[in-house]
């Protein structure tokens, strides 16, 4: 295991609210006080805009590791979405590793909450609206600093500031990065075997694991 723990700076719930003229969305989160519960569907008090392709048990909780921030801070400027942690919309905002160094199926206590590792996220069209750019997307797919989304194995408690302890990686040749490669960015066209191996890969969240089938073919 090359990373041990994951630094939390905050840990960020939201609630559904108008980004753009007819364009509803839960990624405005805001960071909570005290100790907050882990369930099975997320962070208690958090909240979907489209229920359809958010949340759910693969997408109980997302994490954006917060070293992308400088980054993101080169295109989009100082962008005052850019100053808290926050801005993707994430759950968690950790420090200590990024896509290259976390891997698929990797498992971390969180308080007395247990989190697995299910699949990278895939970001929509939603994050052009959120900061008032077209082009947030088709960078965010480039560059792969999308985050990822992490299912709850056991429900705690947790609060910004704990530390994300790795108990497990079964799967240390499948990083996220990879993985985001192989499935969004087009990498599946010069690694079919890779894909054909996803494709039966438990760990990976079922509508991921529905695309590499489908991708194998």
């Amino acid at each position: 295991m090359s990373i041990q723990t994951l630094s939390l700076d905050a840990l960020l719930t939201g609630a559904p609210a108008l980004i753009a003229p007819g364009v509803m969305s839960a990624m405005d989160k805001k960071p909570r006080s005290g100790t907050v519960r882990i369930g099975w569907l997320g962070v208690e008090g958090d909240h979907q805009a489209d229920s359809f392709h958010h949340g759910g048990h693969d997408k109980a909780i997302h994490l954006f590791p917060q070293e992308h921030y400088e980054w993101w801070r080169e295109p989009l400027g100082d962008h005052a979405l850019l100053r808290a942690p926050g801005a993707f919309g994430e759950n968690l905002a950790t420090r200590g590793a990024t896509e290259d160094g976390l891997c698929l199926g990797d498992r971390f206590t969180l308080g007395s909450a247990l989190l697995e590792i299910s699949h990278g996220r895939q970001p929509c069209a939603k994050l052009n609206f959120r900061f008032g750019q077209p082009d947030v997307l088709a960078r965010a797919v480039r560059s792969g600093r999308c985050g990822l989304y992490l299912r709850v194995l056991k429900e705690g408690e947790a609060q910004g500031g704990d530390v994300m302890t790795l108990t497990e990686r079964p799967l240390p040749e499948w990083s996220i990065a990879r993985v985001f490669h192989l499935l969004i960015q087009g990498g599946h066209k010069a690694d079919p075997a890779g894909v054909a191996q996803l494709a039966v890969t438990p760990q990976l969240a079922e509508a991921w694991r529905s695309r590499a089938i489908a991708l194998a073919r």
